[in-house]
């Protein structure tokens, strides 16, 4: 895929954000203190607090495609402070001090975020408004309330309780706010962070595929990088490398977008600029008001593909789409008669126990990242900081955080990972039929919660 059109038809965001026309690529061998494997949000981040740190770094980053061309570009475009793993999941796995330390982190980075984009002058359309969760019956509006306990007894994020008269969601009995999270234009982003690392003499090389990685060599289809240190932030794509195949599973997410809706019309719902929304049902879903009024609106439920196969194809779902459409009318009608202007999809990284991960050996000289299980935007730019300093042997807070160096299991093999994680997918649509018949919490999902990072 080279042609420059094929990659503005990729999704709503990537056909607004600007010139997408292929970088050259690697075409002889070459030499650098740090190569990076993966265009996408966590290599740019790398590379860019690496440059902070050392300006005369020789850094390398090679993209099979385009930078931004994976889940880094096609995302919801929430900047949140969520992380795969609750607050209670990692007091678990980790103790109370470290539980704390991550949620302080993770909040720290939606400011960070806006910060750096600002001071770069990238313009990304980033507003921070919060996230508004509907409750939407009596078993959801449960759900929020202990969400928000939870919350006040470990006392670091920010969330409140609204009334139903304060939302305007079909159906709300009220909702949460979650103010630590802001609306951004993803493609914007990553391509506008591209071009900043490439004015300060960062190396991107697109359009150039590797095949194999080992201590100090990067081997690609025409040609081989020498390196030091090698970063591999491939996220779901993970999966296509034989080496790495059951580390992280590629699960699809996709999404739709309407056309731009008048200013009476998010008066009427609602949702101002910067706000994203969701509910409390257990089958994901996510929208949030683009900066030219539109809905960007998507959610779970496309199937895992056997083998953990990636094809194009398997980015457009009709069954899926017009699940999202449904949806979406179902929390505002008056949507019925909007129309769907673009539609989406692309693979995201599950990890097996869906605890994301900063790993560096220093034996190897190899660093990764990953497994943000569609958390990514703001948690790419903490994965970033955080190998940039332990690629730099800096001791710092981040360097010690739950996640660094944490080893998840690998999935299990084939069919037990096709029939396993799809069968997940049915049982979180199930436990939301569960939760609407009986009105109460649905065991389903208590089941489920442990494996799902709850």
């Amino acid at each position: 895929m080279g042609d420059r059109t094929l990659y503005a038809g990729l999704s709503f965001w990537h056909g607004t954000a600007g010139d997408l026309t292929p970088r050259a690529g690697l075409d002889a061998d070459t030499e650098a203190d740090v190569a990076i494997i993966g265009g996408g949000l966590t290599g740019l981040w790398t590379a860019w607090y690496l440059h902070e740190r050392d300006p005369a770094l020789r850094i390398v980053v090679l993209e099979k495609e385009i930078a931004g061309f994976g889940a880094s570009g096609r995302n919801g475009g929430w900047c949140s402070a969520l992380f795969p793993r609750s607050t209670g999941s990692l007091e678990r796995a980790h103790g109370r001090a470290a539980a704390l330390d991550m949620r302080r982190a993770m909040i720290g980075t939606v400011a960070e975020v806006g910060r750096v984009t600002a001071a770069l002058g990238i313009d990304c359309d980033f507003a921070s408004g919060g996230t508004i969760a509907y409750a939407r019956s009596e078993v959801q509006k449960r759900a929020a309330l202990a969400e928000i306990a939870e919350a006040e007894r470990y006392g670091v994020d920010e969330i409140e309780w609204l009334d139903a008269g304060e939302v305007h969601a079909a159906g709300a009995l009220g909702a949460s706010l979650d103010r630590h999270c802001a609306r951004l234009h993803p493609a914007k982003l990553v391509r506008g962070l591209a071009a900043a690392l490439e004015a300060r003499g960062v190396r991107i090389l697109e359009q150039t595929e590797v095949t194999a990685v080992s201590t100090g060599r990067v081997q690609a289809t025409r040609g081989v990088v020498s390196a030091e240190r090698i970063v591999v932030a491939t996220e779901g794509y993970t999966a296509t490398f034989p080496a790495t195949r059951r580390r992280i599973l590629p699960l699809y997410s996709l999404m739709i977008a309407t056309e731009p809706l008048p200013p009476e019309f998010w008066d009427e719902v609602g949702i101002a600029h910067g706000q994203t929304f969701t509910d409390y049902r257990h089958l994901l879903v996510y929208g949030q008001r683009t900066a030219d009024n539109r809905f960007a609106f998507g959610g779970r439920g496309a199937r895992y593909h056997w083998g953990s196969a990636i094809r194009p194809a398997y980015d457009r779902v009709p069954r899926v789409f017009e699940h999202l459409r449904r949806t979406l009318v179902d929390l505002f009608p008056s949507t019925a008669d909007a129309a769907v202007t673009h539609r989406w999809g692309g693979p995201l990284g599950v990890p097996r126990d869906w605890h994301a991960a900063v790993t560096y050996d220093p034996a190897t000289r190899i660093g990764r990242a990953g497994g943000y299980v569609g958390d990514g935007v703001s948690t790419t730019n903490l994965a970033g900081r955080t190998l940039a300093d332990l690629i730099t042997g800096t001791d710092t807070d981040l360097a010690r955080l739950a996640w660094v160096n944490h080893r998840s299991p690998d999935w299990e093999p084939e069919p037990l990972r096709f029939l396993g994680a799809n069968a997940g997918m049915l049982a979180m649509s199930a436990a939301d039929v569960e939760e609407r018949i009986t009105g109460r919490r649905s065991v389903i999902a208590r089941v489920m919660g442990p494996l799902v990072g709850h």
